[in-house]
């Protein structure tokens, strides 16, 4: 009787669990068994490991061969166990010393010639593994660099299960004839690194602003002198926004330009929003890691599934976690469906989104940063500066009371985005900052807010607590008169308010200020409601 034991990682979510694949080898009837709640695509998995087997020069044996998944209740899924069976079977096998499988992790798909091919979550599958005590992963060899990312842990890059074979069997590596057929010619293995139907087109890629739009800079945006001051406020707190205003004013060029103002992340973000991207089968080849806000724009006839996540059998990350650590932007918001929208509030103040489903609860990170974009009415020309539009007053009611109060509330700046006129398109007048010079001033309000919040769970200013911002960091006496009083005349929510605060504390640091002053508090009230403080809008008028 043989047996032999390795290791594989069951994903839920993001999240990992180190499964136990263990091999028995019995006299009788040749037959193969795999058990421990495998889905469709695992339990296929018994003929391509049969056959790579085989066509590896190895020999199938032929015994009653058990394979057992454990823990036997923790539901599998995916094609990314076969590495592992193949390696128990060979181990029980003798083929493999089964000694040497014990403490290692393997990862990766069989293909019918023996080729190991890419899976989806590779990074947090590794982290899973290494949070468990293991040192070392066997990989697909495209993958690797990917893999890599985790530190403490030796990573083994395969191309094909003959090379895994004399690797772990301490042979001379053989030569693959197919690898050299391939020379010149599209790696097809490479495929297995992206989902078809997704990537830039789509809406749903991993690469920021800066990087897909390429050779455009802030400074292209004519006028909108309180969009781009509302955008840094944005970017230098991660407040959600809101702009609102006629088509062709510049709403999507501000929202693009975003994600490229905003710092890189740092290496604990970067390794989060690779782990997301990599589950969902986003990771761009040959970027194995993520160092930029991601930038996500789904149309707005996405589903529920498809924003907040879901999807048949195991959930998959939607556009909220897409975004994670970056943008997200719904342009022409109003025509996203209304219940769509309104599960938008529980990832905006959690951080996360918890999606339940017969097989188990999935979490998925959702930490970005919303920008709304919507046009005034249905013809987009409604305004109290001129009365171009044609809309009946109840068509307008409708189109604006698409977007719930609840959701609003939750948005800390709003503004509203003028018509561009002729004198400005002419180029009469100076133009705004170019994006490299916001990206500075952005870069040092973060290192005050990081410097202030050291020590504690929060980084941005958005993310700190009212009751922290009233009883740790206060604003300067009187600062906050006016925003109670509007509070007092239901102007503003409890949570409006604090969220006043936190925009002042943005404005503050970005003007360098040591406290907000009631300027400071004027202009973060004027971005919340709209309504004129007698304050200017740029924000070096403040300094």
């Amino acid at each position: 009787m043989g047996f032999a034991r390795t290791c594989s990682v069951a994903l839920v979510g993001v999240e990992g669990v180190v499964v136990e694949v263990q091999a028995d080898l019995e006299p009788g009837v040749a037959a193969f068994t795999l058990v421990g709640l495998p889905d469709k695509s695992l339990t296929e998995s018994r003929d391509r490991v049969r056959a790579a087997v085989v066509n590896s020069g190895a020999e199938w044996p032929q015994k009653k061969l058990t394979v057992g998944l454990s823990p036997a209740s923790v539901p599998k899924s995916g094609s990314g166990f076969d590495l592992a069976v193949a390696a128990s079977v060979l181990g029980a096998a003798e083929r493999i010393d089964p000694r040497v499988l014990a403490d290692i992790v393997m990862i990766g798909e069989l293909g019918l010639d023996g080729r190991v091919r890419p899976v989806r979550g590779i990074l947090p599958a590794v982290l899973a593994a290494a949070e468990a005590g293991y040192e070392q992963v066997v990989v697909p060899e495209c993958a690797a660099a990917e893999a890599s990312l985790v530190p403490g842990v030796s990573v083994i890059g395969v191309r094909s299960l003959r090379q895994l074979i004399a690797v772990l069997a301490d042979e001379p590596v053989p030569e693959d004839e197919r690898d050299l057929d391939l020379r010149g010619r599209p790696d097809p293995l490479l495929a297995g690194l992206r989902m078809p139907g997704t990537g830039a087109a789509t809406g749903m890629h991993s690469m920021g602003a800066a990087q897909h739009d390429h050779g455009h800079d802030l400074a292209d945006v004519v006028g909108q002198e309180s969009a781009r001051t509302a955008v840094e406020v944005a970017a230098a707190g991660r407040h959600h926004l809101f702009l609102e205003g006629p088509p062709g004013a510049g709403k999507t060029m501000l929202a693009e330009r975003l994600p490229a103002i905003l710092p890189r992340l740092c290496r604990t973000e970067s390794l989060e929003v690779t782990a997301v991207h990599s589950v969902a089968g986003l990771l761009p080849p040959g970027k194995p890691l993520i160092d930029v806000a991601p930038y996500c724009a789904p149309h707005h006839s996405a589903t529920m599934q498809a924003l907040v996540g879901g999807g048949p059998g195991i959930a998959r990350p939607g556009a909220v976690s897409l975004a994670h650590r970056g943008v997200l932007f719904l342009d022409e918001t109003p025509e996203f469906s209304s219940h769509v929208l309104d599960a938008l509030r529980q990832p905006l103040e959690a951080g996360h989104v918890v999606i339940a489903r017969s097989a188990g609860v999935v979490r998925f990170p959702a930490r970005f940063l919303m920008v709304l974009a919507a046009n005034p009415c249905p013809c987009g020309r409604f305004s109290q500066a001129d009365e171009v539009c044609e809309c009946p007053p109840s068509a307008i009611r409708r189109y604006q009371a698409r977007l719930s109060g609840p959701l609003l509330d939750r948005v800390d700046l709003r503004v509203e985005v003028d018509r561009v006129t002729r004198g400005q398109l002419a180029g009469d007048g100076p133009r705004g900052d170019a994006t490299a010079t916001v990206a500075d001033r952005v870069r040092a309000a973060r290192d005050r807010a990081s410097t202030r919040l050291a020590g504690t769970p929060w980084r941005s200013n958005s993310e700190v607590p009212g009751r922290e911002l009233r009883s740790r960091w206060r604003p300067a006496p009187g600062a906050m008169d006016e925003a109670e009083r509007s509070l007092e005349r239901g102007v503003l929510t409890a949570r409006g308010l604090d969220r006043v605060l936190r925009v002042a504390w943005t404005v503050a640091d970005l003007v360098g200020h040591d406290r907000p002053d009631a300027r400071d508090v004027a202009l973060a009230l004027q971005l919340r409601t709209g309504v004129p403080r007698g304050v200017p809008m740029a924000l070096g008028a403040l300094t």
